[in-house]
């Protein structure tokens, strides 16, 4: 990747994400795990706050983004792809909290972090509104994964993420309910999926808008 090139990524993503100062914890998610889903019923209910880190990580072949393998011990969505992150402690902002949790995932030190904006909120089936934070490594981190949280730390490239023709719409179903469809990216053994992938394509919606029909 030449400076040219990652340049010119850093100033696109500045100028296309909303700046971290501009974020409200009122502020409603403006997409969700509904919008395939129009025969699901959605609850009414109070969302809980959360955000996910979307670590870009400058590589001679080209960017790439940090993900993780939930651990199989955990409680809810275990083995699932994910980006570091979590529900905001009282107090934090969605910076804040991307921020802690991928030092308590992965030990992804904060000053290696340079933010340069915010995505869309995205509201999840369990009922969580989550706010992408996209941050520049400035450095090559060294990782301490949480075995509690994370059974594998890998990289994907920004390039497949953000190529349409990776993402299809897969689904299940489940006895006595609607068809459930979900956005999928499954790259070499990695599948992901769902709040994941619907972030993903929500931001290569954002950021080239001309891409995607």
């Amino acid at each position: 990747m030449t400076e040219a090139q990652s340049q010119a990524l850093r100033a696109l993503l500045v100028a296309r994400l909303g700046a971290p100062s501009d974020w409200r914890l009122e502020s409603a998610p403006r997409f969700s795990d509904f919008d395939l889903n129009h025969e699901m019923e959605r609850p009414e209910r109070t969302l809980r706050p959360a955000a996910v880190l979307i670590a870009v990580m400058e590589r001679p072949e080209g960017p790439t983004v940090l993900m993780t393998r939930r651990s199989d011990s955990l409680a809810s969505h275990t083995g699932q792809i994910a980006f570091p992150g979590g529900r905001l402690d009282p107090g934090e902002t969605a910076v804040d909290a991307a921020l802690r949790e991928a030092w308590e995932e992965v030990g992804l030190d904060p000053a290696l972090v340079e933010v340069l904006g915010v995505g869309d909120g995205y509201e999840t089936g369990t009922g969580f509104a989550v706010t992408p934070v996209v941050g520049w490594l400035k450095g090559e981190p060294s990782l301490k994964p949480s075995p509690a949280e994370v059974a594998e730390v890998f990289e994907a490239p920004w390039s497949f993420l953000m190529d349409p023709a990776n993402h299809r719409r897969d689904f299940y179903d489940s006895e006595g309910q609607p068809r459930r469809w979900f956005w999928a990216m499954p790259y070499r053994e990695h599948y992901i999926w769902g709040v994941t992938a619907g972030i993903l394509r929500r931001l290569c919606d954002r950021l080239y808008e001309d891409k995607v029909a």
